[in-house]
């Protein structure tokens, strides 16, 4: 082989192929999965309902009083937080703003439904957290962005 065609072999290329690279490189690809996942959820699942007063919405924003007012906040708050997942330098702070709008989904189910569907946002809570913890880097990146414009 002469040397124009002899394979180059580099620090940053040998590490790349190391077993703790494609355990990152996995992680990473699927905390993302996670990440569009629910914000797909969020968005579609979740928000769209509320947003386009679907029937079920409807009766049960009806039943526990509160109207179609909060409904489309709710829903809009919903969408926000499930964009808000996607966008880098708000991946930290969305599933926070998520998890306590679960924690209040799951106060509501609990004292207006009897607990019928109160395992839902406690589950979901689950990989919010996650990613909260993931993504913590991202809020420094936000205080002193928010810090510069100030």
């Amino acid at each position: 082989m002469s040397e124009t065609t002899a394979p180059v072999t580099t620090a940053a290329s040998a590490a790349s192929v190391t077993p703790a690279a494609g355990r990152a490189r996995a992680a990473r690809i699927a905390l993302r999965t996670l990440t569009v996942l629910l914000a797909l959820f969020y968005g579609v699942a979740s928000a769209l309902p509320k947003l386009i007063a679907h029937p079920s919405a409807v009766e049960a924003f009806d039943t526990i009083g509160w109207g179609s007012a909060a409904m489309y906040i709710i829903g809009v708050l919903e969408l926000a937080g499930g964009i808000a997942l996607l966008v880098p330098v708000l991946s930290g702070v969305a599933p926070i703003a998520l998890s306590a709008l679960m924690a209040g989904a799951f106060v509501v189910q609990m004292s207006y439904f009897d607990g019928e569907n109160a395992a839902t946002p406690l589950i979901l809570i689950v990989p919010l957290a996650l990613l909260a913890w993931t993504r913590r880097r991202s809020n420094a990146d936000l205080v002193r962005l928010v810090k510069r414009r100030a």
